[in-house]
């Protein structure tokens, strides 16, 4: 569909001319009759397919000016990148409006973020945490809210920030519109969705275990971290190509560690981001990378989903993360715009398994090349991949103590009394004899 199709009015029409955009992705069409239609809504779509549009663009359309500063619009996300996101896409289709969005999240001065909100807001884009601290500080108030939009909701929910957001629902109006979207939608969260909704359309533009058309796959068998480097390595110094890539581990730790052994051969080429880091050395490494200074970047999987880079050529999957569908958002980061990217797999026989389950969800094995010669192997290990042996907390045996020697003699008759409860009738019986039973019976 072209966007010409769309119920739109006309100062989005006039913000998607300046941009340039004029046909709708399959989610943002399918999405946008029933967000029109009042439903609530669930939509699936693979990372890069417009989501943001999908949930903005009807949106926006729904909205109605007012003179009130509450929020019509509360739209929730995982990271802090996600939020600059959101905002700067709202921003681009706001322009011929009288619309303020503001964004709010945590690592930063909630002052600040407070005097910004008490201004006024049509929307609010945030992450949980901080949210949740605005309203019970009475900055935010609801009553004029029409639509809550939660992005990425399969990571929102994963990532420990179900506390949080049934503390954010308890201050919502109880009629509202419901949108989530997300690139994954297992069974698990779909039961959690249902405490939010009663009822919702599922919609969705392509099953997440489809495989990107436009993304060469491949890996590598690789058992450790060490041969695993050496091959990112090679790669990078062999293969001119490789000039915008994004390198992803699955914990913060192995992505630091690798940052180390990447940082002497590579210098400025490479940086590093994760939750753990500063929101302006994220905010910096994200910038730095799209305008080339780094080469590549190593990240973790929650990085994915708020990282807006253009042109990706490559995505090296340094280890495998145990949640499938991660995969998915991993490889999409490449291959968009019509341009074909190139997914490349380290797996070790640890990680067999999950190799399997990642090809059983896409229906497609990835191809297996062959180790170039000149990557050395090593059988080496690093600290993080070494077993620690478990030894239970005091799994020693308590010796008995067994009186032996001299120094071993009886306690003395006073020593040897032993604590008794005190009966006080018996007590007042001995002392007052028949008088104290008199007056008991009296």
């Amino acid at each position: 569909m072209q966007f010409s199709d769309f119920n739109l009015n006309k100062a989005l029409f006039n913000a998607l001319d300046d941009l340039g955009i004029q046909e709708a992705t399959a989610i943002q069409s399918k999405t946008f009759g029933p967000i029109m239609s009042g439903k609530d809504i669930v939509g699936i779509a693979q990372t890069g397919t417009g989501k943001t549009f999908a949930f903005l663009l009807p949106s926006l359309r729904l909205w109605k000016f007012s003179k009130s500063p509450y929020p019509q619009i509360l739209i929730l996300v995982p990271t802090r990148e996600l939020v600059a996101q959101v905002v700067a896409e709202a921003e681009k289709l706001t322009k011929y409006m009288t619309f303020q969005v503001v964004g709010v999240y945590g690592g930063t001065n909630i002052r600040t973020q407070k005097a910004e909100v008490a201004q006024g807001a049509d929307m609010i884009v945030g992450t949980p945490g901080r949210l949740l601290d605005l309203l019970k500080d009475g900055v935010i108030k609801t009553k004029n809210l029409k639509r809550l939009i939660v992005d990425e909701v399969d990571e929102m929910f994963n990532l420990g920030f179900r506390t949080q957001l049934n503390g954010i629902v308890e201050f919502l109006p109880e009629k509202r519109q419901n949108l989530m979207f997300s690139a994954t939608l297992p069974e698990e969260v779909i039961e959690i969705i249902d405490n939010y909704t009663d009822y919702y359309e599922q919609i969705e533009a392509a099953p997440s275990g489809a495989p990107l058309e436009n993304i060469d796959q491949c890996q590598y068998e690789l058992e450790n971290f060490n041969s695993k480097a050496n091959m990112l390595v090679w790669l990078l110094q062999s293969q001119a190509d490789m000039t915008k890539v994004l390198v992803f581990v699955s914990t913060k730790k192995m992505a630091d560690v690798l940052y180390e052994r990447m940082l002497p051969t590579f210098e400025e080429s490479v940086g590093i981001i994760h939750s753990s880091k500063s929101q302006n050395l994220r905010f910096a490494t994200v910038e730095r990378f799209q305008d080339g200074t780094h080469r590549f970047i190593i990240a973790t999987d929650v990085i994915a989903r708020g990282l807006d880079v253009s042109l990706v050529t490559h995505v090296v999957n340094f280890d495998l993360n145990e949640v499938v569908e991660n995969y998915i958002h991993r490889i999409g980061r490449t291959g968009r715009a019509e341009q074909m990217g190139q997914a490349i797999s380290f797996v070790s026989s640890k990680e067999a398994e999950t190799l399997e389950k990642i090809e059983a969800l896409m229906g497609q094995p990835i191809p297996i090349k062959i180790l170039p010669e000149e990557v050395e192997l090593s059988t080496e290990l690093i600290d993080l991949e070494k077993t620690v042996e478990f030894i239970p907390f005091n799994n020693h045996k308590i010796k008995q103590h067994k009186p032996s020697g001299e120094a071993f003699h009886e306690k003395a008759e006073k020593n040897k009394k032993v604590n008794k409860r005190r009966d006080y009738e018996e007590e007042m019986k001995k002392k007052y004899k028949k008088q104290y039973k008199k007056r008991r019976e009296k």
